[in-house]
């Protein structure tokens, strides 16, 4: 493979005039994204361009704004909605993804249910680790100490 990237098969080619170093370093510059994310816009944000859409009297401006900001003309349409629907609230950005379906009360309900199993099973664990322990008391006639008496029950 090193005797082929050598005679420049397999390697890529550089570009004119800038030599083998520079092609490198070049290609070395170009900037991609990783991953693309969703663009997010503020409340304010989508308020401020919609005045200034608003603004907008000759042909054309509406279309120089979009360009100048990023934005599609879908953007408006869908903010105009919003906005008409229930003023800044509507325009406020809203949490993606699936809405729960059960409630703090459910939420709290199911944990302390969790935790209530959890504890009866370490329970019988625990009881059947006193009655093995009571047998082999008896088994090797070992007496069990009984509970200490408070001196107030006296």
């Amino acid at each position: 493979m090193e005797r082929l990237e050598a005679k420049g098969i397999g390697a890529p080619a550089a570009p004119e005039g800038t030599g083998g170093a520079g092609g490198a370093a070049a290609a070395a510059t170009v900037e991609v994204v990783a991953k693309a994310r969703r663009r997010r816009f503020s409340a304010e944000y989508k308020a401020r361009i919609l005045r200034e859409a608003e603004a907008c009297a000759g042909s054309g401006q509406i279309g120089a704004l979009l360009r100048r900001e990023g934005l599609y003309s879908s953007h408006l349409t869908e903010w105009r909605r919003l906005r008409a629907r229930g003023a800044v609230a509507g325009l406020a950005a809203k949490k993606r993804g699936r809405r729960s379906t059960r409630d703090a009360r459910d939420r709290e309900l199911a944990k302390l249910q969790r935790e209530n199993a959890r504890l009866r099973r370490q329970l019988t664990r625990a009881e059947a680790v006193i009655e093995v322990q009571k047998k082999l008391s008896e088994i090797l006639g070992i007496p069990l100490n009984p509970p200490a008496r408070d001196e107030s029950d006296e």
